[in-house]
């Protein structure tokens, strides 16, 4: 019998992050080792350099991945695990798409069975992708809160998520109303704040489905529980900025409907900020709130190009991430592709050092646990994926003429998915 071990050492090509390249050039931003190792003790990162320097323990046992590289795992920092179902649906834009299809798929969530059968779906598609953390809306179900957090759970990853808010401008079986809003999600949150890997998640959905009350108590919800998280959306289309100046005509802006609620701050995760006016940009820089891009649903449901280059020379802190079903794919590989894009309409061809970081650490820092995940680094959790960089002939055959390191990596976050990621290790065990 083969006795069990907690230590390992992973051998091949290793990505570590000293700062963000988008502030320091990548050459001194980024650490490439392409013969190194990274050793794991207990579900955390030990050590990590090249292989012939590194201290080793004696009962470490090896894996060899030759010239894959070794990474962080991916951190997804907004998607919607209730609309695993309906990804790429046809012909919408975001009215439209959520009362075409996210409603009706959400109604489905009241049947604890259901919600545990797609909780189950949607980890093993973002594990096979490479996607070791997850934050997620909900529904106004508890039950889907639970069944998310109960499969995470099992599977060790660190995960958030929180009970998606609504009072109007949606089905009646889709609405709670202020008091339960409250009630339901300060239930919810401490049944499963900060145990094992799991973190809470304030969630008003947006404001044109909250009501200025609804708005106001989970406000006041966030100042009883400063530590958590609050994830909305703001600014993804013209419709809809124009919905919200209808619904709130006293307010400054989109975002002013947050922030004169209490629901503006550090720890605010504001999905897709495309359309956003000069007071937004200052507000959401001088709270240090994150911005959170969402590439590949900005084209498939016609909402616009984000800034990124400006808004992190500004001093945004921005994450990337799917937001599945509106966006296209699990894949962050795929969503780094489309952040190229999209940054290649507003004229910056964005460096395969930099979507590497929005991947990781950047999402890690919006979601304020850069110190925990996101990077290679000692101290960290041992959350990786290896990727393959000649996954596929036409891959292969590209990475077979680059010149340099980056030259190779860059035709895998251009062409690859699920067939680049050879294996997914979750707090230092190997899982995929």
């Amino acid at each position: 019998m083969i006795q069990q071990t907690t230590t390992h050492v992973l051998y091949g090509q290793t990505l570590s992050f000293k700062s963000d390249p988008f502030h320091t050039p990548w050459g001194e931003a980024v650490q490439i080792e392409q013969h190194g190792a990274v050793v794991i003790e207990n579900g955390h990162i030990t050590a990590v350099g090249p292989a012939n320097t590194i201290d080793v323990p004696e009962n470490a046992r090896p894996t060899d991945y030759g010239d894959c590289l070794i990474m962080a795992g991916f951190v997804d920092a907004h998607m919607h695990y209730p609309q695993t179902a309906i990804i790429a649906s046809w012909g919408k834009r975001l009215i439209d798409w959520l009362n075409s299809y996210t409603f009706p798929e959400e109604i489905r969530f009241s049947d604890p069975a259901y919600a545990a059968e797609i909780a189950n779906l949607y980890f093993d598609l973002a594990l096979s992708h490479g996607t070791t953390t997850s934050v997620s809306y909900a529904t106004i179900h508890p039950e889907s809160v639970d069944a998310y957090f109960s499969e995470a759970q099992k599977r060790g990853l660190r995960a958030l998520t929180g009970k998606t808010c609504m009072d109007r401008n949606a089905p009646d079986a889709l609405c709670d109303t202020a008091q339960s809003a409250y009630d339901d999600s300060k239930a919810l949150l401490q049944k499963w704040h900060e145990v094992d890997r799991l973190g809470y998640v304030i969630t008003p959905r947006f404001s044109p489905t909250s009501t200025p009350e609804q708005l106001e108590a989970l406000g006041a919800l966030w100042a009883e529980y400063p530590d958590c998280l609050m994830q909305t959306h703001l600014s993804e289309q013209v419709e809809e900025i124009n919905w919200v100046r209808g619904l709130f005509p006293k307010a400054r802006d989109y975002l002013d409907t947050y922030e004169q609620f209490g629901l503006l701050g550090t720890r605010g995760l504001y999905g897709h900020a495309i359309h956003l006016e000069p007071r937004e940009r200052d507000r959401l820089r001088e709270t240090g709130a994150a911005l959170i891009h969402c590439p590949t649903s900005n084209t498939f449901i016609g909402s616009g190009l984000f800034d990124m280059s400006a808004l992190k020379a500004d001093g945004h802190r921005v994450g990337l991430a799917t937001d599945t079903g509106g966006g296209s794919s699990f894949s962050m590989l795929r969503t780094m592709a489309a952040a190229y894009e999209i940054s290649q309409l507003k004229g910056v061809a964005l460096h395969p050092a930099q979507l590497l970081w929005l991947a990781t650490c950047g999402s890690a820092q919006s979601l304020l646990l850069g110190h925990k995940i996101g990077n290679l680094a000692p101290g960290m959790e041992a959350d990786l994926v290896i990727l393959d960089l000649a996954s596929t002939p036409e891959i292969s055959q590209r990475a077979n003429r680059a010149e340099g390191f980056w030259d190779t990596v860059f035709p895998t976050i251009m062409m690859g998915d699920d067939r680049a990621v050879r294996n997914v290790w979750v707090k230092g065990q190997l899982t995929v």
